[in-house]
This record gives C-alpha cells, sequence and structure tokens, in this order.
C-alpha cells in the first residue's frame, strides 16, 4: 500500500520564519530610537560639561542591577571579553556621545553615528571575514547622505572637537558591534545578562575617569533626574538589551544600518518639542534615510524580496 505523499509546510514555515525577523529588526530598531532622543535629553534636562558622569549614570547602575537580576558573572575568557565591549560600547562611546551632544548642533551629532554602518561593514571583511554585500553598502551611503539633508543645514556648527569625539564615538561602538557578532554569547547567556555585564565593565571604567577629570554637578535639580532615569533606563539597559538581542541574530551589517533611525529620531523631537521646521530637502532626506534602512534589510538575490534569515 502506497503511503499518501505529505503536503510540504514549507510556505507556512516560510512565514512564519519572516514574521518572526521582521518581528525581531522592529524590536531592535527601538534601541537606536531611544538613543536618537539622547541629543534633546542632554541639552534640555542635563547640568552642562559632565559628559562622564552622565556616562556612568547611564550605565554602572543599570549594570549592576541587571548583574544581579540575572545572577550571571563571566566565566574564563569572558571577563576580558566583557571589558572589552563594555569599554567600546559603554566606557567610551557614552562620554563621546554626551560631548558631541553638547559641543555641536544635535542633528550635526547625530549625522556622525550615520556613517556607523559603513565602518562596520568594512570591519566585517577583515573581523567576520564577510563578504561586502554592495546592496547593503549603497544603502548605507544612500541613508547616511538622507540623514545629511535631514539634519545638516547653512546654520549648522562644525567644531573640530566635536566632530572628532563623534567620530571616535561612532568607531568605537562599530568595533564594539563587529565583536560582539564575532565572540558570540556564551552558551546559556542571554542578552540581559551580556547587557548586565557590559554596562557594569563600561561604568566602572568611567568611574576613575569622572573622580579624576570631572566629578558630579554643583547642583543636580529633578530635570536632571528625570533625564538621568530616562538615559539610564530606556536609553540604557533597555535599548541595550534589544540591540545585543538583535546583533546575534541578525546580519551584522542590516543591524548596523538601524542605526540610522537615531539622527532622524533626533531631528523629528527638534520639529516636534523645539520648534524646530523642516525645508523641503529634509523630507527629502528623511524619506532616503527611512527607505535605506528598510531596503538594508532586503535581500536583492531572489525575485522577491527576502527578510534577512535569523542567525
Amino acid at each position: 500500500m502506497t503511503p499518501r505523499p505529505v503536503k510540504p509546510a514549507a510556505p507556512k514555515a516560510r512565514s512564519l520564519a519572516v514574521g518572526g525577523t521582521v518581528a525581531l529588526i522592529l524590536a531592535t530598531a527601538l534601541a537606536p530610537m531611544a538613543w536618537g532622543t539622547t541629543y534633546a535629553v542632554t541639552t534640555e534636562f542635563l547640568p552642562p560639561d559632565h559628559p562622564l558622569f552622565a556616562a556612568l549614570l547611564r550605565s554602572l547602575p543599570g549594570g549592576l542591577l541587571l548583574v544581579l537580576f540575572t545572577r550571571a558573572l563571566p566565566h574564563g575568557a569572558w571577563w576580558w571579553k566583557a571589558a572589552v565591549l563594555g569599554v567600546l560600547n559603554i566606557g567610551a562611546f557614552y562620554p563621546l556621545l554626551f560631548l558631541t551632544a553638547e559641543l555641536l548642533p544635535g542633528g550635526v551629532a547625530a549625522t556622525l553615528g550615520a556613517v556607523q554602518p559603513l565602518i562596520v561593514a568594512g570591519l566585517a571583511v577583515g573581523v567576520l571575514r564577510e563578504r561586502p554585500s554592495l546592496w547593503r553598502i549603497g544603502w548605507a551611503v544612500a541613508g547616511a547622505v538622507g540623514v545629511g539633508l535631514v539634519v545638516l543645514g547653512p546654520a549648522a556648527g562644525l567644531g573640530l572637537a566635536g566632530v572628532g569625539a563623534g567620530l571616535l564615538g561612532t568607531a568605537s561602538m562599530a568595533l564594539g558591534v563587529v565583536l560582539t557578532k564575532h565572540w558570540r554569547a556564551p552558551a546559556g547567556v542571554g542578552p540581559v545578562a551580556m547587557t548586565g555585564w557590559q554596562l557594569t565593565a563600561g561604568g566602572l571604567f568611567l568611574v576613575p575617569l569622572t573622580a579624576l577629570f570631572e566629578g558630579a554637578p554643583p547642583q543636580i535639580d529633578g530635570q536632571a533626574v528625570l533625564g538621568y532615569l530616562w538615559l539610564g533606563t530606556v536609553g540604557g539597559f533597555i535599548a541595550h538589551s534589544l540591540w545585543l538581542r538583535g546583533i546575534r541574530r541578525l546580519p551584522v551589517t542590516a543591524t548596523a544600518l538601524l542605526v540610522l533611525l537615531s539622527p532622524v529620531v533626533a531631528a523629528v523631537i527638534g520639529a516636534l518639542v523645539l520648534d524646530e521646521s523642516f525645508t523641503g530637502w529634509q523630507i527629502v532626506g528623511l524619506a532616503l534615510a527611512l527607505g535605506a534602512l528598510v531596503a538594508g534589510q532586503l535581500s536583492p538575490r531572489s525575485p522577491r524580496p527576502q527578510v534577512p534569515r535569523l542567525r
């Protein structure tokens, strides 16, 4: 008796996989969107001239809470790996981000971060041995141009110190993203535990620097407390946990393209909250940036666009 042929369930399985990937991309995108609020919060809520102190409060308290919550500590080589990632993603990136926000207009500062996908793509070739995707590199360039149209204008000020700090911060996080993908998390360690390790390591790195070069602001009012709480929770351990979850499962260059959301959000906040207005070119740039980050998640290899597979 010949058994009945079983209908393949590939279309349904493929649909579920695509749906899961889209959900993961959307969740990961929340991280750069939260980071996009940093510029407005820094200039409107926080005491000026204290980037190290702001970075310390954004990292160490949340990191220690996550370590206590997960009850997971690094083992073996992960002690120094967590320290390296903590310095790159937190200890160096956070103070440089705050310094850039203080030295440059928010839009200009955000634009410097838009080159991160290009840096990640270059590092991925050498570290991850990934073939450069001309499709995604092309959209990364287009996205950077779009962001530039959104946030740069005739009145944009370009101080060398601010530009240097912004580019160093962008390069630091780009290397951190690639090394996070390269080393992978140890078995049984989730993104929340990894976030706790990195925030704690980065915060501990900042403690002596803050004490030596800056100290605490002379006065911290209620508005500053709200700013620190927002940056430490939504813009800190919540955003970083979502980001690490995306890095470990999505293609690294596609993930880096989501960073384009950060300057776009910064520009939108400027328009809605700080009474800034959009010109025609800014609207074109906004459409180009959003189109680039969406197109960067797709693959041109097949007739129908395919969402990148989870890894």
